[in-house]
Formats: C-alpha cells, structure tokens, sequence
C-alpha cells in the first residue's frame, strides 16, 4: 500500500537506487550479522594517498581564510595541475582558464553533462556492459537511452556501422569510457579517430569518461589528442582510482571551453564550490613522480595473479590481461 502524501516527481520513477548504494548498504548489513564478506563491487581503493598529499591538506585546513566559500571553477593552482597532468602523461594541452572544470568527482560531471546538453527526448548513446551512471543520468534529465552492444569478439569496441543502422538522428550524447570498466580494454588511436569523425558527422557530443587510465596502464590516452575532438568531444577524469583518493571527490571535464561553460551554468547552481585545502591537496597529487604510479601498479599486478589463480582454481573464463 502506498503511503506517501506527497508524490515524488515522475522522473524519480525512471531509475532506481543507484546499484552500488543499493549493495553496500546490504553488505552492512550483513557484517554487522557477523559475516566475513569480501567486497569484489565498486572500485574503492584501500591504499591511503600519498603522505605529501594528506600534509598539504591538512596544512590548508589550519588556515582559517581556506575555510570559505570558494570558486566554482576550481582554484588556479589546480586547473594548472590538471594542464600540466594532461600535457605530460596525455600529451595534450589544455588552457586551465577555460577548457578545465574541477568537479567534485567525475561522477557528477556525468549528471551536469546530461543537464546542460538533454532536451526531452534526445537520445543517449550508453555502452553495454557499461557504468550505470551514464544510462540513469540521461534518464534524470529527460532523454532516452540506446544501448549499444560492446562484444568481445570486436574487442569490446563500439560497431559504429551497427549504431549508425540504427539510426542516429535524434541522438545528442555518445558516452564511451576507455580503459573501459569493466571488461579492462584499451582503446586505440585509431579507435578514437573513428569516433570522433563519426562524432563531428552526425553532430553528436562524444563523452569520454577516463578515469583508470593509470591503472595498471601505462599508454594513457584522450579523447582530446585527436584532431578535431574539441569540436565535439568532452573527457571526464579523476583522482579517485589513479591517487586512491576516491573518498576526496576530486575529478575534471577538459574540453571546448564553450561546452565548459554550458556545463558551469549547471553546476554552479548545485554546489558552492570545492573545500580549498582538497584542491591544494590535489594539485600535489598531480604532480607526483612516476614512482607514485610504479609503485601503486606493483601492488595491482600481485593482486591480478592472486585474482587469476583462484579464478583458474575455479575453471572461469577470463583475460589475463583485464
């Protein structure tokens, strides 16, 4: 029986519980039940940031003048971090005054993308197996969803010929997520330049969300690298699994800086700005040595054997190299 005076709005309708949400308050339960469960769900890393990180933002957050509200486009310092990031390990430049947008994780950015870009009715390109989020944001905002198929034998790679049968008309947004989650592949240059052409043909914006590109990888590559992509593409990326930083909530859009733009009037009128020492905090994070990956990537490599020996103990089928 429903007892609810007041109705939520229809559109709370189209989506559930966010999956994860969902699941973890379950395995809560059943650990305070007594039982022993090991968590093989959302992608939480369990290794602290680096220590020089924790310091500086604790050595912002004894300073009472950080403690306001901040910008919304992120402080300075931070979007010249992210520049610099993506100028060393992506090999793209980008403007930190206008094609960089710090956000309070890259998850967010997915909603203020389908907010700023959806109009009743568009259609959204979601990958399937894919992240849930792409699917139940475009939802929230009013568009339809088309799932594309992403099979093994084409190596987990888009059928552009079979989504342009299909019909793209009415299509806004492609969302793509290279290294893809969660089947691990890689995307290639020349997998991105066919996107982007089919991208600028149809006039669809290309969003790639990109955040284990350092994980357990070391071709790291964008979206925005290929010729032509600011036209038409936008990429997501975060700190959360590349600085095991997660529960900081720190990530960045990088694109045409007039996307940027439509994205802010979105976001500005839902938060007040990012805590200055996280963004301090950050930037130091983004300038880590190569040490910091190496030695993050030794501890996933011992842990993908052990993964790969119980799963040959218990005769699965999988891809060593995932």
């Amino acid at each position: 029986m429903d007892t609810q005076l007041i109705k939520a709005a229809s559109r709370t309708r189209q989506v559930n519980e966010y999956y994860f949400s969902a699941k973890l308050a379950e395995i809560a339960r059943m650990r305070q039940e007594g039982a022993d469960v090991i968590n093989l769900g959302i992608g939480s890393p369990d290794m602290a940031p680096a220590q020089e990180v924790i310091m500086e933002m604790s050595r912002n957050a004894s300073t009472g003048s950080n403690h306001g509200y901040q910008g919304y486009r992120g402080i300075p310092s931070l979007r010249q971090a992210f520049a610099e990031w993506y100028r060393r390990y992506f090999g793209v430049t980008l403007d930190p005054s206008g094609e960089i947008l710090p956000l309070m994780g890259s998850k967010e950015g997915i909603m203020h993308i389908s907010m700023a870009f959806l109009d009743p009715g568009d259609e959204v390109l979601v990958p399937d197996p894919g992240y849930p989020a792409y699917s139940a944001a475009a939802l929230l905002a009013g568009g339809r969803v088309r799932k594309y198929d992403l099979a093994e034998g084409n190596g987990w790679m888009p059928d552009i010929g079979a989504i342009e049968a299909g019909g793209v008309d009415r299509v806004k947004i492609m969302w793509i997520n290279y290294p893809h989650m969660p089947t691990g592949a890689k995307a290639t240059p020349a997998l991105f330049e066919q996107l982007v052409g089919f991208a600028l043909k149809h006039r669809i914006l290309l969003c790639n969300d990109n955040p284990y590109s350092f994980i357990l990888n070391s071709d790291h590559l964008s979206i925005l690298s290929v010729p032509g992509a600011r036209e038409t593409a936008l990429e997501l990326n975060s700190l959360s699994k590349s600085h095991s930083m997660a529960g900081w909530r720190i990530g960045m859009l990088a694109g045409n800086s007039e996307y940027l733009n439509n994205v802010l009037r979105v976001k500005s009128n839902m938060d007040s700005g990012m805590f200055q020492p996280l963004q301090a905090a950050a930037a130091v994070a983004l300038a880590l040595p190569d040490s910091w990956y190496t030695a993050l990537n030794e501890v996933y490599t011992r842990r993908r054997i052990l993964a790969a020996e119980i799963m040959s103990s218990l005769s699965c089928t999988f891809s060593s190299g995932q």
